[in-house]
């Protein structure tokens, strides 16, 4: 009977791993491709907007007809896909329902964003379209509760892994951004599965090349170079948390104002992102700013750059145009490094990969996947430093991030004095009403 019992358990755990293989796989394959095409599309649109700088006084109606799109196709069942990547990670604790609309409608959505020179990026369509397929594969396979989570973990993998080339960082991500402190590893295997396929169908398949970032010089490891890397680390998580609060500040007060009326919120900060860009005379800081985020590993840039990125894609994502915020957070970060170079007397492409990746780790709280994501972007270069950095900006961003969906555990809420397995949306209007 024992006997029996051990070979029923392990039968039932093949055929467990099994299905999570194998729908990882799918995943992994679709959003490979789909990714593939998000990618090179915002590429030639990017590029075209170079071309033709009078296409931001575009943005505006652009905003009208993402707006128009997302109050006419974006909410089922009390489930609204204006809330992007916050409704997959609602979907992932099971409060909501990810529309299989959503994918199709971000990608539209970011592709008229990048075209007019919104200031977006990648990461958040590819996690959107991951979310999108996830939940088709478990309607069509009529997939348990338990595991549907599990399944759209992997959807946001696949996302990741895919649009950045990072796919360790991808598998791990999609297990660490519901949760602040406390990771998924239930879904390892089907994160790990979706994240590695995606990869490899977008970049062996399709052929696509992602962005190279070359850390020439690593200060050599000593209390000096430890003591200013902690220093700049807490400064990056600040330039995160200001990000965060300007963003998520601009979206209520749209939202106020506008009674949610998406056409309205896009069409004002349509207007108002163009009329900065006039009041600079730049449209450096529109689009995804690729060039300049490329420009700060090698030579100077403007002192105040990540600052007007900053604002920039405050404005975009908080009056409700679509995309990822994460090619912004990199901005900030190289750009805030190489502004800090001369103060603190450390190589220039150090300073801009370690900003790079430390007010990614604090916007996204996400610092594992953060430090995994530098290992994977500058072939494991001053490891010791990133793995610092990615936690000191961390805990330096408070109980603020990106996505006020994501729930807190752990240290950060115990350092904090917030409500432990509360979202940090609940937190943040609990201190607000002084509870």
């Amino acid at each position: 009977m024992n006997k029996m019992n051990e070979e029923s358990k392990y039968r039932n755990l093949f055929l467990i791993l099994s299905k999570w293989v194998f729908l990882g796989a799918i995943i992994g394959v679709i959003i490979g491709s789909t990714t593939a095409f998000l990618l090179n599309t915002n590429d030639f649109l990017g590029n075209t907007r170079e071309d033709n700088s009078w296409l931001i006084f575009f943005l505006p109606l652009g905003g009208l007809v993402i707006g128009y799109i997302y109050m006419n196709f974006g909410i089922k069942s009390g489930n609204d896909a204006a809330q992007g990547n916050n409704l997959v990670i609602d979907g992932v604790h099971g409060k909501a329902r990810v529309l299989r609309r959503m994918g199709p409608m971000v990608y539209l959505g970011t592709f008229i964003t990048i075209l007019f020179g919104g200031s977006t990026g990648r990461e958040g369509a590819a996690i959107q379209m991951g979310g999108s397929v996830a939940e088709t594969l478990n309607q069509f396979f009529k997939i348990k509760l338990i595991d549907r989570r599990i399944i759209l973990m992997s959807g946001i993998s696949a996302g990741f892994g895919a649009a950045f080339g990072t796919p360790i960082a991808g598998a791990i991500i999609g297990m660490e951004i519901v949760a602040l402190g406390k990771l998924k590893f239930e879904a390892a295997v089907a994160c790990l599965v979706s994240s590695f396929i995606g990869h490899y169908i977008t970049s062996a398949a399709w052929g696509v090349e992602h962005e190279e970032f070359i850390i020439k010089t690593v200060p050599e490891l000593s209390v000096i170079s430890f003591t200013k890397v902690i220093l700049v680390s807490a400064v990056f998580g600040l330039v995160s948390l200001l990000y965060c609060q300007l963003r998520h500040g601009i979206q209520r007060i749209s939202e106020k104002y506008t009674n949610k009326n998406h056409m309205v919120r896009a069409f004002a900060g349509g207007i108002i992102i163009v009329a900065m860009t006039v009041l600079i005379g730049s449209v450096e800081y529109n689009g995804r700013g690729l060039d300049m985020l490329e420009q700060s590993f090698t030579e100077e840039v403007p002192p105040l750059a990540f600052l007007a990125k900053l604002v920039f894609t405050a404005v975009t994502m908080g009056t409700g145009f679509v995309g990822g915020e994460a090619i912004p957070l990199f901005f900030m970060g190289s750009t805030l490094g190489n502004a800090l170079t001369d103060i603190m007397n450390l190589p220039m492409s150090f300073l801009a990969a370690l900003g790079m990746i430390a007010v990614f780790s604090g916007g996204t709280n996400t610092p594992i996947a953060a430090f995994l994501l530098s290992i994977e972007m500058f072939d494991g270069k001053g490891i010791e430093y990133f793995f610092v950095a990615c936690l000191i900006s961390y805990i330096f961003s408070g109980q603020h991030g990106v996505w006020p969906s994501q729930t807190v555990y752990g240290p950060k809420s115990r350092l904090y004095g917030i409500n432990n397995g509360e979202t940090i949306e609940i937190n943040e209007r609990t201190k607000k009403n002084g509870r």
